[in-house]
């Protein structure tokens, strides 16, 4: 891919978006695109329709979704299946309709059944039903892979898919009643310890198992598809290493300096079982991660205390 092709990353603003924003300006890359939400409803098919034809990006990565954790998908089935159903569906259409030479689609591993083998592998799609509390969120990233596979398959063109593990990193969310496992515990333990390291009460058993991408890792997967045409349409994006959330909250604990207990609340859900990527597939023609867990766990929450310092001295 030429240094000057124009790229619109779909949600530049968000905690992938903005990670593959830097990976790509650090390589060279000096066309780049990016909307707020607020300049671009990307549910909106007239507005993106006329945005792409009028910027006639070479290149789209559609980083933009509703996203959550377990309680915001519970809590909000419609809008988390609806509103990504229109997100993507405007942003794959109208790049096929507009002679976008690559589409570069993001996904979940929510999108595997969840009693699926283990390490998923690409193939196990559709094949068993999904765990019921982000079935949502999962039918939809569903419907934007076998769009980008119908597209790939019908017209030949290079639409592919990145299914990632569980990500965090910079711009995570960290907001207690909608973010994922690992940055809401991050927040639970920093605010314990601020507290006189007072106890962390956690959700679920800590059993379930779970495999941890930092996003920067993710971005540079995103920057490999973009560089080369890859064999496939679908490619999981992951460690192929996983965790108790037990063991991770221990780790996080340990990096933030928490000294007080924690308790586990069974009474709430735990989700699926176990999520290990088998990333196999990509790994092999020349992708591979290199941020370990608890170098990325640090990193981040030192950009966590940053922005929260920032917040506190700015406010808004």
């Amino acid at each position: 891919m030429n240094k000057d092709s124009k790229i619109y990353i779909a949600g530049h603003r968000g905690m992938v978006g903005s990670a593959i924003w830097r990976a790509l300006d650090s390589e060279g890359y000096s066309n780049l695109i990016g909307k707020t939400s607020k300049e671009l409803d990307l549910r909106n098919q007239l507005a993106v329709n006329r945005f792409l034809n009028t910027e006639q990006p070479d290149v789209i990565i559609s980083a933009a979704a509703r996203v959550g954790g377990i309680l915001a998908n519970n809590d909000n089935p419609y809008p988390f299946l609806m509103e990504n159903l229109q997100i993507q569906n405007n942003l794959i259409d109208g790049a096929h309709k507009g002679e976008v030479a690559k589409f570069i689609f993001l996904g979940s591993s929510c999108i595997y059944p969840k009693y699926a083998p283990q390490p998923l592998k690409e193939e196990y799609l559709l094949t068993d039903s999904l765990e019921p509390t982000n079935q949502w969120y999962a039918l939809a990233k569903i419907a934007g892979v076998k769009a980008c596979e119908a597209i790939r398959k019908q017209y030949g063109k290079d639409f592919v898919s990145l299914m990632p593990t569980n990500l965090y990193g910079p711009n995570d969310n960290f907001d207690l009643n909608n973010s994922h496992v690992l940055p809401a515990m991050l927040r639970k333990f920093h605010e314990a310890k601020e507290n006189d390291h007072s106890p962390v009460t956690l959700w679920g058993s800590g059993t379930p198992m779970r495999e941890f991408l930092h996003v920067d890792d993710l971005a540079q997967a995103a920057l490999f598809a973009l560089e080369n045409v890859l064999p496939d349409h679908l490619y999981n994006v992951g460690t192929g290493t996983d965790l108790t959330i037990k063991e991770l909250a221990n780790a996080i604990q340990n990096v933030v300096g928490h000294n007080g207990g924690v308790v586990w609340d069974t009474s709430k859900p735990d989700g699926t079982p176990r999520k290990l990527m088998d990333s196999s597939k990509l790994q092999a023609i020349g992708w591979q991660p290199t941020i370990g867990l608890k170098q990325g766990i640090a990193k981040t929450y030192q950009w966590y205390l940053n922005s929260t310092e920032i917040k506190i001295n700015n406010p808004i």
